[in-house]
């Protein structure tokens, strides 16, 4: 098995602000042809921030498409071309306030492989400093503070269920065990 598929033509149904979609046409590697329908999104960056006091902060904020509140690590969307570790201390900055002395990569995700393009960068900050919010004007959301285990059983438990969230949660929280 090859687990390939060659494009054959591709179609864009929609552009968006933030996210396109396409319609492509693509051959199997049986030869059989079907299409496939693909949101791009210009991928991301979400920051697990981590104080001396080992709390992680995190932000509470309205996620439009579930009608939710949801409680997530401080993440924003890459600009064509951008630095994934320069969005990340910035996004940092603009949603808590804080930065970081210390700023390590810790991978990469892809949320929804399926049918969605989006890479989100996933980064550890520590060494905290407070150095003041500045979010921009369409952005409302509140900081918490919550001691890092808790923020683990919280996802674990079913409280916290944003995948980025989840996801640098728990890599942060068994490599820090397994130290």
């Amino acid at each position: 098995m090859k687990l390939t598929e060659k494009t054959l033509s591709s179609e864009t149904i929609f552009e968006g602000r933030v996210v396109h979609l396409v319609r492509d046409e693509v051959e199997l590697e049986n030869g059989k042809i079907t299409t496939r329908e693909v949101v791009k999104h210009p991928g991301g960056v979400c920051v697990l921030a981590v104080t001396d006091e080992n709390n992680v902060v995190l932000v509470r904020q309205f996620r439009y498409a579930h009608k939710i509140v949801q409680l997530e690590v401080p993440a924003g969307k890459l600009e064509i071309g951008e630095d994934p570790r320069e969005c990340g201390i910035r996004e940092l900055a603009e949603e808590t306030g804080y930065e970081a002395g210390s700023f390590e990569y810790f991978g990469k995700m892809l949320p929804t492989p399926a049918y969605v393009g989006e890479v989100i960068h996933i980064y550890l900050a520590r060494d905290l400093r407070k150095i003041g919010q500045k979010l921009d004007e369409d952005e409302f959301l509140e900081v918490v503070e919550i001691p890092f285990e808790k923020a683990v059983n919280m996802a674990l438990g079913g409280e916290i269920t944003d995948g980025k969230t989840q996801v640098a949660l728990l890599k942060a929280w068994i490599l820090d065990n397994n130290k």
